[in-house]
């Protein structure tokens, strides 16, 4: 149990780290966004606890191609959000990921990459 605390809090540090960053330079907390500490955390936790390396290897793998479809809504977000306020932009954006998501996963899936089930 102290453990998944442990997770839960160091985790949850990354988020606040970025949020904080965010506040003072807006260049530096969108780097610190950028880069995939949840993903490296992720892939520590695998690791620590024992996971096959097959496991590992899948989840760096399948993260990457999870990351290419949220792109376009890092570019939607600042031209939505002075038309539709925050949290419709939030809607908005979560929407725009999910179709293109949906879209990706058929791309890439003639590829023979499978995103869905």
């Amino acid at each position: 149990m102290g453990w998944l605390i442990a997770k839960y809090l160091l985790t949850a540090a990354v988020v606040v780290l970025v949020s904080e960053a965010a506040k003072r330079s807006d260049k530096l907390g969108g780097f610190i966004a950028a880069l995939p500490l949840v993903t490296f955390l992720a892939l520590i936790w695998l690791y620590v606890e024992k996971q096959p390396q097959a496991k590992i290897s899948n989840h760096a793998w399948y993260t990457f191609w999870y990351v290419v479809p949220t792109l376009p809504m890092f570019l939607a977000f600042p031209l939505l959000l002075p038309r539709l306020g925050f949290w419709l932009t939030m809607l908005a954006s979560a929407g725009i990921t999910v179709v293109c998501f949906g879209l990706f996963a058929l791309l890439v899936r003639q590829f023979g990459i499978q995103l869905l089930p």
